[in-house]
């Protein structure tokens, strides 16, 4: 395998996102003082926000409506089922790390059926046999050793995340499989068709956002850090009466 072919595109990706947050972190110092305590950087962020919204809008929406309604249900289906098997490889990693017996057991396991019985993961024949899904990133491993989230931040491109989940992102990017793909053109196809393919999914969500929200980036950042906080607690998070900053060990 040629090690040169696999990391190809990958430093100058996270090289960038490394420097989009830096910027953002040095926004941070010209806000006011009654900015949310949460999201310190948010007049640039509505910023960004405004730029991926627009982006969506122009190419991503339109191609993932597309998608959904030209791909027959099963054939969409599949292609979920076999990104998300590859999920579930990743998880198993971050379960173990997270000393998650349980989760790590259940990932690698219903990995190996649908790899195995499931045609490569396009058939999810583990949760036929109601084999739990337990998905982990590399941010919520970090949540899990105590290191906070950080301020509020959103990427271009990428959308709502903070500053631990921005810097647990070349992690993942190294976990995902399709990352380890030689083929170029196939990698690159594979990366698209996964985008489209989540994006088609959450069609009706924004739609509903659309026309409930009255301001949609708030909605989108209290939604956004209130999961990411469920995540890391397995869905019971700690009272929290105030913003914990993201050197305390006790942090989302």
């Amino acid at each position: 395998m040629n090690t040169k072919k696999i990391t190809q595109g990958t430093p100058r990706f996270t090289t960038r996102l490394m420097l989009v947050a830096a910027v953002l972190l040095l926004s941070a110092c010209a806000t006011g003082p009654n900015a949310n305590p949460r999201d310190p950087m948010e007049p640039f962020n509505r910023g960004v926000y405004g730029f991926n919204d627009a982006v969506d809008r122009a190419v991503i929406k339109p191609v993932a409506t597309a998608y959904r309604d030209v791909l027959p249900s099963p054939v969409r289906t599949g292609v979920s089922n076999f990104f998300y098997n590859l999920q579930d490889l990743w998880s198993f990693v971050n379960n173990t790390l997270q000393l998650k017996g349980e989760g790590a057991g259940n990932s690698i396991v219903r990995f190996g059926v649908n790899t195995v019985f499931g045609l490569g993961g396009l058939i999810d024949i583990a949760s036929e046999m109601r084999i739990e899904r337990h998905t982990e990133d590399f941010g919520q491993t970090l949540g899990r050793w105590g290191v906070g989230a950080g301020p509020y931040m959103v990427l271009p491109f990428v959308g709502p995340s903070t500053v631990r989940d921005t810097a647990a992102l070349p992690v993942d990017m190294t976990g995902n499989v399709v990352s380890h793909v030689d083929h170029v053109p196939t990698r690159n196809s594979a990366t698209v068709l996964n985008l489209v393919d989540r994006r088609s999914q959450l069609l009706d969500a924004s739609r509903m956002l659309d026309e409930v929200a009255l301001d949609p980036y708030a909605f989108t950042r209290d939604a956004y850090l209130q999961r990411r906080r469920n995540q890391v607690y397995d869905g019971n998070p700690p009272d929290e009466d105030a913003y914990v900053p993201a050197n305390d060990a006790t942090g989302q």
